[in-house]
């Protein structure tokens, strides 16, 4: 059996225990982790395009504006990657993503490497939004503990 109470004109629909307290533990610290952790991997991942655009053909692609702007956004993702608590942070993290899928214009590797981490993003905000309407719900145990 649930609970129907509206809140802000809207009707919530809670768990079986009702709306319970706040979080003993913040479920939003674990996912602010994950997301810092992705953020060092692809910054890793993207710094290694520089091996690419030097080796590859020869080193045409080795361009001062290509080294540079793989350098730049590789390691802004890095020092981002700490800052994870900050209001800011989320924002700032999808200017990186498409920062790095423009990359395609340094090379094709540096594009593919930024779609698949723009999929694992899209997959992390996905887990996001159901941990927060859990928490709005009243669904985490540690809700009730």
């Amino acid at each position: 059996m649930t609970d129907k109470r509206k809140k802000g004109g809207e009707e919530i629909e809670y768990g079986p225990l009702g709306p319970g307290h706040a979080p003993a533990k913040d479920p939003m610290k674990g996912l602010r982790g994950v997301m810092a952790g992705t953020l060092v991997m692809e910054s890793i991942s993207l710094l290694l395009v520089l091996t690419v655009i030097a080796r590859v053909d020869n080193g045409s692609h080795w361009t001062t504006f290509n080294w540079v702007y793989v350098t730049v956004v590789g390691v802004a993702m890095f020092l981002v990657a700490f800052m994870q608590k900050r209001s800011w942070a989320m924002p700032v993290n999808w200017v990186l993503q498409m920062a790095a899928v423009a990359g395609f214009f340094v090379h094709y590797s540096m594009g593919v490497m930024a779609l698949i981490f723009v999929a694992v993003w899209l997959y992390i905000m996905h887990l996001r939004k159901v941990l927060l309407e859990r928490m709005r719900r009243g669904l985490l145990v540690t809700q009730h503990t």
